[in-house]
C-alpha cells in the first residue's frame, strides 16, 4: 500500500517498497558477488591496518596523516554502507527494499563518498603547500588547520547529501513498487522513475556531481601544475625525485578514485549494456576502498618507517616478557 505525504497542501505519493533491478540475465553473477566478499575482507583489514598503523605511530601524528586517517574512515564506512547489503540482496534474492531503508543507503553510500573526493582535495592542498611554500609549512598546515577542514568537509558533504535525498521525498511514484535500474538505490535510477516533475532532483545532480567531483578534481590538478612549476626551479635533481615521490601516492589514488567515475560520466552519453554499466560503477564505488591503504602502505616511506618501527617496538616487548617473568 503507497503512503501519501502532504506538504502545503501538496500530496507526494511514496511506494512502500522499491525493487533493485541489478544484472539483467547475467550467467554466474554469483561468482562476482564472492569476488566483492573479497573485496570488502581486503578493505576492512586494510583500512583497519593503516588507522592502526596511524593511531600508534607517533611520527605519523601530523596534519597530513589526519587527512589520511580520514580517508581510511570514509573508505571503510563507504564500503560497508554498499557491499554487504549488495551482496545479501542479489546473492540471496532480497532485492525489495523499504522506501525509508532505500533513501538511508542512498544518503549513506553518496556520503562517504564525497567524504572521499573531498579528502582527496585535503591531501592535494597538504602536498602543494609542502612543495611550493617548504618554508611555511609547518606554520600553514598544522593539525588544528587540518581538523578544522576535515570538519567544514564533512558538514558540507552531509548538507549536500540531505539535500540531495530530501529532495527525492517531494517526489510521486505511480507505481506500488518502483523499479530502480540499477545495483543500489542510486540518486539518478530513483528520481526517473517517479511519474512526476523531477526537473529540480535533475539539477540538483548536477549540482551534486559539480561540486564533488568536477569542482575538486579541477583544484587537484591546478595544485599539481603548481607543483610542477615548483619541481622545475629545483635545481638538484636529487631532491626533485624526493619532492615527486612524496606524491607518488596521492597522484595514483586520485587516478584510482576519479578516472572510473568520470568514465561513467563520459560513457554515459552512448549505449553501454546495463550489466558493464553496473560492473563498472560497482568497481568504481568498492575497488579504490580496497587499494588505498595497501598503496599508502607499499609507496610510502614514511608508512613504511613507521611499521619497521612498531615491529620492532612489538618484538622488544616479547623480548622483555619472559625476562620480567623469570625476575617476578
Amino acid at each position: 500500500m503507497t503512503s501519501v505525504v502532504y506538504l502545503n497542501n501538496a500530496s507526494f505519493i511514496h511506494p512502500p517498497t522499491f525493487y533493485i533491478n541489478g544484472f539483467y540475465n547475467m550467467p554466474h553473477a554469483k561468482y562476482y558477488y564472492i569476488f566483492l566478499c573479497f573485496v570488502y575482507a581486503v578493505t576492512i583489514l586494510g583500512n583497519y591496518f593503516i588507522m592502526g598503523t596511524i593511531y600508534l605511530a607517533r611520527a605519523l601524528h601530523t596534519a597530513k596523516y589526519i587527512a589520511v586517517f580520514n580517508l581510511a574512515v570514509s573508505d571503510l564506512c563507504g564500503s560497508t554502507a554498499l557491499i554487504p547489503r549488495y551482496v545479501d540482496m542479489f546473492l540471496f534474492d532480497k532485492q525489495y527494499i523499504s522506501y525509508g531503508d532505500c533513501l538511508s543507503s542512498m544518503f549513506f553510500a553518496f556520503t562517504f563518498m564525497t567524504m572521499q573526493s573531498f579528502t582527496l582535495l585535503a591531501l592535494a592542498f597538504d602536498r602543494v603547500i609542502a612543495i611550493c611554500f617548504p618554508l611555511r609549512y609547518h606554520a600553514i598546515v598544522t593539525k588544528s588547520t587540518m581538523m578544522m577542514i576535515i570538519g567544514v568537509m564533512w558538514v558540507l558533504s552531509v548538507f549536500l547529501v540531505t539535500l540531495l535525498v530530501a529532495l527525492i521525498t517531494r517526489l510521486t511514484f505511480c507505481a506500488s513498487i518502483a523499479t530502480v535500474d540499477s545495483y543500489f538505490c542510486d540518486h539518478g535510477p530513483v528520481f526517473r522513475s517517479a511519474c512526476s516533475d523531477n526537473s529540480i532532483n535533475r539539477v540538483m545532480a548536477y549540482v551534486y556531481a559539480n561540486a564533488v567531483i568536477f569542482i575538486p578534481l579541477i583544484f587537484i590538478v591546478l595544485s599539481y601544475g603548481c607543483i610542477g612549476f615548483a619541481l622545475l626551479r629545483i635545481s638538484q635533481g636529487g631532491e626533485r625525485m624526493k619532492a615527486m615521490k612524496t606524491c607518488t601516492s596521492h597522484i595514483i589514488l586520485v587516478a584510482l578514485f576519479y578516472v572510473p567515475i568520470l568514465s561513467i560520466y563520459f560513457l554515459a552519453t552512448t549505449y553501454i549494456h546495463p550489466n558493464t554499466r553496473i560492473i563498472n560503477s560497482v568497481l568504481t564505488q568498492t575497488v579504490p576502498s580496497m587499494l588505498n591503504p595497501i598503496i599508502y602502505t607499499l609507496k610510502t616511506e614514511e608508512v613504511l618507517q613507521a611499521i619497521k618501527a612498531l615491529y620492532k617496538r612489538m618484538k622488544a616487548n616479547n623480548m622483555e616478557q619472559p625476562v620480567k617473568n623469570m625476575k617476578s
